[in-house]
């Protein structure tokens, strides 16, 4: 499941940084996708922006899901509070 988020994350991330690329120079008309959308027009800078932004915090969770917590669960579990 790790794995699949972080591809599904790295896709938005990537077609992200493409339309923003595309939108601001031109380069990479083929491959970006955001352009392709009828209704999107006009707003195709900020919907690449948003998917670049989404990528980066799916990653992100991705990432940070796959690691392991440090020390123990519960803080001070074989101490016996005093009532």
């Amino acid at each position: 499941m790790r794995k699949a988020c972080e591809l599904v994350g790295g896709f938005l991330l990537f077609q992200g940084l493409i339309g923003i690329v595309h939108e601001l120079i031109g380069w990479f008309r083929l491959m970006a996708m955001i352009r392709l959308l009828p209704f999107l027009d006009g707003y195709e800078l900020c919907t690449s922006i948003g998917l670049a932004v989404v990528g980066l915090l799916v990653v992100a969770v991705a990432e940070e899901s796959g690691k392991s917590p440090s020390g123990s669960l519960i803080p001070d579990a074989d101490r016996a509070r005093p009532e």
